[in-house]
C-alpha cells in the first residue's frame, strides 16, 4: 500500500451507506457522466455491483489509469488497500451499490 501524507485529505467510499451491520456496509454510488468521485481509499474488501453500468476509468494515487467497463449487472470483488478516484468517462448514468466486508 502507498504511504499517504498525513494532510491528504480522502472523501468517501460512496455518497451514502444505505444498510450497514456488524459483517457489511453497503455504500450507494451514483455518477453521472463526467462526474468523478474523490480520491478514497478501501479499508475493507469489497463487491461491486453494477445496478446500471458504465464506462469507468479508475486513477490509482500514483497516476496509473486502469479502464474499468461496467456492465449492468456485473459483480467485481476488490482486496482491501485501494487509494483511487472513479471517473465516469461514458455517456450514461452509473448506478452501483459497493458492499465492504468487514
Amino acid at each position: 500500500m502507498t504511504e499517504l501524507s498525513a494532510d491528504l485529505e480522502l472523501g468517501p467510499v460512496g455518497q451514502e451507506i444505505v444498510y450497514e451491520n456488524d459483517r457489511v456496509r453497503v455504500w450507494h454510488i451514483r455518477l453521472e457522466p463526467g462526474e468523478r468521485q474523490p480520491l478514497h481509499r478501501h479499508d475493507h474488501p469489497y463487491l461491486v455491483v453494477a445496478i446500471q453500468g458504465a464506462k469507468n476509468v479508475v486513477q490509482t494515487i500514483d497516476g496509473t489509469t486502469i479502464d474499468a467497463d461496467e456492465p449492468t449487472g456485473g459483480v467485481v470483488y476488490r482486496d482491501p488497500g485501494a487509494v483511487h478516484m472513479l471517473t465516469n468517462v461514458g455517456d450514461t448514468t452509473y448506478l452501483a451499490r459497493l458492499v465492504e466486508l468487514k
